[in-house]
């Protein structure tokens, strides 16, 4: 366990806390005027590796060589010149911290949106130490400066790592629908309505741009029925028709041996570390496609919906939704922003012209509602 402390002072600046992955969905914006939750769990903080924050370079400022040797390897709007590593948590994790009000952001619709940089400061000596973001369509957060804070282990029992076998077991999953509050609302009440998950859409942005990466140009199947309605739509309209199909396939922890012949594999990322899951004895080697746990546990063991008998009555020993669960009237789209972020930064850009094509199209693809 660790907390956070001013680097100045040495003021405590957070509650004790663990280290998690960082949620796909961090730097999503989703919809307008959307009320999102807030992003991390009570308790766990994440680290971004990549710079974060004001101030920003567009992209004809910065030198291709430059951006490649950040990883970048397409053009985007823009990067940040911030610090890597800032630490993201909880707001009702923070302690000792005041707002700074002329640093209330100068972009923000509804709250606070980090644009004008640190909006926090040191109760105790007014360092600047982190940025709130509370504004609509943003996730609630705040993010610690790595140049502001430093980590001090401190004790009692860390969280317990546990394995993918004892991560399934619990049994936890994500929905691909779920209630949209719109700002100003109360919970569930008159203004809110049923989407596509942000979390999905995120999570789907990143797996889609390294599907493409994994085609190599070719088109790409997967499975049927809801991975199919999350990923084909996008998959054929951006991939060329005619070459033999590669073929991708939800593989994890409680599934049987990935199916023989398959090039790409759906998996799941350990909540806590981050790292992939990997088949312990793969036949051949294919492609592993990340997803949220959370995600893919719900591909893995969707609930089926039994339709109602044609005739007579449904059995006693049958259950079912009825009436079935809402969801939403649009078809599903990733989200475009995560989308790009991850495509623009796989190695396999610069040795494909034609991923290139796509990110420098995106608008188009946008207008087309495949983002």
């Amino acid at each position: 366990m660790f907390v956070f402390v001013c680097a100045r002072c040495e003021a405590e600046l957070t509650t004790p806390m663990s280290q998690v992955a960082l949620p796909a969905h961090a730097h999503q914006s989703y919809g307008n005027g959307a009320q999102l939750p807030v992003l991390m769990e009570s308790g766990t903080f994440a680290v971004d590796p990549d710079p974060w924050g004001p101030p920003w370079r567009l992209w004809d400022e910065i030198d291709p060589a430059e951006a490649e040797a950040r990883g970048v390897y397409a053009p985007v709007h823009a990067l940040s010149n911030g610090a890597s590593g800032t630490i993201v948590v909880a707001p009702g994790d923070v302690r000792g911290t005041r707002l700074i009000p002329e640093k209330s952001g100068s972009g923000g619709c509804c709250g606070l949106d980090g644009s004008d940089g640190p909006n926090m400061a040191c109760l105790a000596c007014g360092l600047a130490v982190a940025s709130r973001i509370d504004d609509c369509s943003l996730w609630q957060a705040v993010w610690l400066f790595p140049d502001a804070v430093r980590r001090v282990p401190v004790g009692g029992a860390g969280v317990m790592l546990l394995s993918w076998d004892e991560l399934i077991e619990e049994g936890k999953s994500s929905p691909p629908f779920e209630p949209i509050i719109t700002r100003g609302s109360s919970r569930l009440g008159s203004s809110h309505y049923w989407s596509w998950s942000p979390q999905w859409e995120a999570a789907a942005g990143r797996a889609l741009a390294h599907l493409l990466a994994a085609s190599e140009g070719r088109p790409v199947t997967v499975p049927d029925g809801l991975i199919a309605e999350i990923f084909q739509r996008a998959l054929n309209a951006l991939l060329p028709a005619g070459p033999p199909p590669r073929r991708a396939v939800l593989a994890g922890p409680g599934r049987l041996a990935p199916e023989a012949g398959a090039d790409i594999l759906l998996v799941p990322v350990h909540p806590r570390t981050g790292r992939t899951w990997t088949p312990a004895d793969p036949a051949a080697p294919a492609y592993l496609v990340p997803l949220p746990l959370g995600v893919w546990a719900w591909m893995a063991s969707v609930p089926p919906y039994l339709p109602i008998p044609s005739s007579g009555g449904i059995p006693r020993d049958v259950l079912r939704d009825d009436p079935l669960p809402p969801r939403p009237a649009y078809l599903f789209q990733a989200d475009s922003s995560t989308f790009q972020h991850t495509l623009a930064r796989l190695p396999a850009v610069p040795s494909s012209p034609w991923l290139r094509d796509i990110l420098e199209n995106l608008p188009q693809h946008r207008s087309a509602g495949l983002f």
